[in-house]
């Protein structure tokens, strides 16, 4: 029976964060963490109804990890895609990239989506009414293509347009499940989009693939200063978390007409754009991607814009982009 979000699943989530604490009160400002060494003994605990609670939490590394990094020994490359901004086509970027390594026959690649609130992957993988299937080997991906695997929350709501209203731990033992419970199998890229902004979700899926290794992150951008702005903290959470930057692309970079090929910017860079930012802070530009009305229209149908306009300037700047991200990532085949 594929899993849902129904009771039996919501009960096998809880048992994966059998280590973290149920706490009875919010967690107060400079609080060091349930989990952490100083939990229960620092300044900011001194009064806290949870400081028993936390100083009685089992400490140490997460037992699971050893078993995520076996599980996901077989994956030669794993990038992550970010953003600071939501809606600057994060996920969009996301499917193009998986469908354009997966272009070729000789790369297996797997797609994981951990914007656990807001799943549009499946959606855009055309996969959306599929469910999971489980074997004595685990979770499988659900199959786009015989080399193209997703796995999303998404296959799990018993209705598509039911709300995933979770905190914090309870995303984190999903996205944990996803790591450790589903047999990726070999594959050459596993590309995990994650939801905007530097929360819950990112510091999961940094610390579970931290001992397995992450060839680093790609952060998605549009032109304008309000989005920039988030995009360096994006940036600054990546050299703290120690998360290598493989570089930045700037989507939606101008429109280009289909009829005429003139290019007008509708979101022009008042601050100097992706470019400057890349300058400013010492990252690749891995290049700029121009709006294209048939890419939203590929996403709702759940198609492959990359194989219905491959010669379109969106299709071409996209293939550089993901040139650039191989090269990066040691993997020169990729063209």
């Amino acid at each position: 029976m594929p899993p849902s979000l129904e009771e039996p699943v919501e009960e096998a989530l809880e048992s994966q964060l059998k280590n973290t604490p149920h706490l009875v009160a919010p967690e107060p400002e400079h609080c060091p963490g349930p989990e952490s060494e100083q939990a229960g003994q620092g300044d900011a605990c001194k009064g806290c109804p949870n400081q028993s609670i936390c100083a009685s939490t089992p400490k140490g590394p997460d037992p699971d990890i050893p078993i995520i990094t076996s599980r996901l020994s077989t994956i030669r490359h794993k990038i992550l895609v970010l953003s600071g901004k939501g809606g600057v086509g994060k996920s969009t970027f996301s499917s193009l990239l998986a469908h354009s390594f997966a272009s070729s026959s000789e790369s297996t690649v797997g797609l994981m989506d951990t914007d656990i609130c807001g799943p549009s992957i499946p959606k855009m993988m055309g996969v959306e009414a599929e469910t999971i299937h489980v074997s004595n080997a685990g979770w499988s991906p659900v199959w786009v293509t015989d080399n193209l695997g997703v796995m999303s929350i998404q296959f799990m709501l018993p209705n598509r347009d039911d709300a995933v209203i979770w905190r914090g731990p309870k995303k984190n033992g999903l996205i944990k499940k996803f790591l450790k419970d589903v047999e990726w199998g070999e594959l050459d890229y596993l590309i995990v989009d994650t939801p905007p902004g530097t929360s819950d979700e990112h510091l999961s899926v940094n610390s579970l693939l931290k001992e397995s290794g992450v060839d680093g992150a790609v952060v998605v951008t549009t032109p304008q200063e309000v989005s920039l702005l988030d995009v360096r903290k994006e940036v600054d959470f990546c050299r703290k978390a120690g998360i290598r930057v493989l570089g930045l692309v700037e989507n939606m970079s101008g429109f280009v007409c289909p009829k005429c090929t003139h290019e007008s910017q509708i979101f022009k860079a008042t601050t100097g754009g992706g470019r400057q930012l890349c300058t400013d802070m010492g990252i690749p530009f891995l290049g700029a991607v121009p709006l294209d009305p048939r890419i939203g229209m590929a996403c709702d149908f759940g198609e492959s814009f990359l194989e219905s306009f491959p010669q379109s300037p969106a299709c071409i700047a996209l293939r550089k982009v993901v040139t650039n991200v191989g090269k990066l990532v040691g993997d020169d085949s990729v063209v």
